[in-house]
């Protein structure tokens, strides 16, 4: 089973904006690049609500294009899509999570995530 991703053509400014601007797929962004490049489980985002609630802010970010989730056997792996939003919106990602570092967002994994410079 594959899920269907938006081409990196496809992604639009307006809705990635929209997206990013939930407190919940904001903390998600920001937890999946401080460990960039590998990819998580949907349950490592559990303390952010509810199994529905998670699956709903995870199929948003998906369906944006901020992130890419490939099914494996019953679990899905996030990753972050920051090559395609990087070529997309060059330094999008980057100011977004930026700012939200002065934001109070909810915790991933019982603690603040920190993202490295």
């Amino acid at each position: 089973m594959t899920l269907p991703h938006p081409n990196a053509d496809q992604i639009s400014l307006p809705i990635v904006l929209a997206v990013l601007g939930d407190p919940t797929r904001l903390a998600i962004v920001r937890y999946l690049a401080s460990k960039e490049g590998v990819p998580l489980n949907c349950s490592q985002f559990l303390d952010l609500g509810s199994k529905t609630n998670l699956s709903y802010h995870l199929a948003k970010l998906r369906e944006a294009g901020v992130t890419r989730a490939e099914v494996v056997g019953t679990s899905r792996l996030i990753t972050l899509r920051r090559d395609d939003l990087d070529a997309r919106f060059p330094g999008l990602l980057d100011s977004v999570i930026a700012a939200a570092e002065d934001t109070a967002l909810p915790m991933v994994g019982g603690h603040e995530v920190e993202i490295s410079a």
